[in-house]
C-alpha cells in the first residue's frame, strides 16, 4: 500500500456522513444510477439505498468511475421497506417531487439526519414513496422544462446538504464508530484480503499508520 494513497483513503473515509443518504426509488437507467453514486461519493455519503426496477439495475462502468468500492449499496424489494429501514435509523425522508406542497430544496435543514428520496427519470418518485416521505422538496425551474435529469437534481440537493454540513463542521472529523472506521478502512485499502478473510470467518489484521498490514500470527 502506497502511504500517500492510504492517507487519501483515510482522509476520505473520515469525512463520510453516516446520517446522509440517497434512496433511489426505481431509478431505471444505469448511467443515472452510476452518476448518482458518483455524486454521493463526492458529497461524502457513506451508503445508499436502492429499490431496483422490475428488470433490475446495474452500474454503468463508464459513469461510475469505480464508486461502488467507496459507497455501500443496500438493495430492497420495495420502497416501503427501504423507507422503514432509514426511518429506523433516525433519518428524515425528503422526497424530490414538484407539487404545491413542496419546499425549495435550499430551505431544508440537511444537518439533521436525512435520506433524499429520488425517483425514476420519467415517472419520478412512486406514489407509495411519496406517501411515506416526511417532506417533499423541489428544485425551482425558471425555464420551459419541468424537471432536471435525476442525477443532476441529486447532485444539486447533495451539494446543498454538503454546504450546510461543511458550515456546521460535520466534515471536520470522523463521525463513524472507531471500530467501523477501522473495518471500512481495511476493506477500502485491501478489498481482496478483506473478502478472503470474510469468507474464512477471520478478523482483519491491524494496519500500521502508513497502511501496512501488521502480521497477526
Amino acid at each position: 500500500m502506497n502511504p500517500k494513497r492510504f492517507a487519501r483513503l483515510k482522509s476520505a473515509l473520515s469525512r463520510r456522513q453516516p446520517d446522509l443518504t440517497v434512496l433511489m426509488d426505481q431509478v431505471n437507467k444505469s448511467h443515472n444510477f452510476s452518476a448518482i453514486l458518483r455524486n454521493c461519493d463526492a458529497a461524502g455519503v457513506l451508503e445508499v439505498h436502492v429499490v431496483p426496477p422490475e428488470d433490475g439495475l446495474d452500474l454503468h462502468h463508464g459513469t461510475s468511475a469505480g464508486t461502488k468500492k467507496w459507497v455501500g449499496i443496500n438493495r430492497y424489494s420495495g420502497v416501503a421497506d427501504a423507507i422503514a429501514e432509514v426511518k429506523e435509523q433516525g433519518l428524515c425522508v425528503v422526497a424530490a417531487h414538484p407539487s404545491t406542497n413542496s419546499a425549495d430544496f435550499r430551505d431544508v435543514d440537511y444537518t439533521k439526519p436525512t435520506a433524499i428520496l429520488m425517483g425514476a427519470e420519467l415517472h419520478g418518485v412512486s406514489e407509495e414513496g411519496l406517501s411515506h416521505a416526511d417532506q417533499h422538496i423541489m428544485v425551482p425551474m425558471l425555464g420551459m422544462v419541468h424537471s432536471l435529469n435525476v442525477s443532476v437534481a441529486t447532485a444539486l440537493i447533495l451539494f446543498e446538504a454538503a454546504r450546510q454540513r461543511t458550515e456546521a463542521g460535520l466534515y471536520d472529523s470522523s463521525r463513524l464508530d472507531p471500530q467501523e472506521f477501522e473495518r471500512r478502512l481495511f476493506e477500502w485499502a485491501y478489498p481482496s484480503i478483506a473478502s478472503s478473510r470474510k469468507s474464512e470467518g477471520r478478523a482483519y489484521p491491524a494496519l500500521s499508520k502508513s497502511g501496512e498490514i501488521i502480521p497477526d500470527w
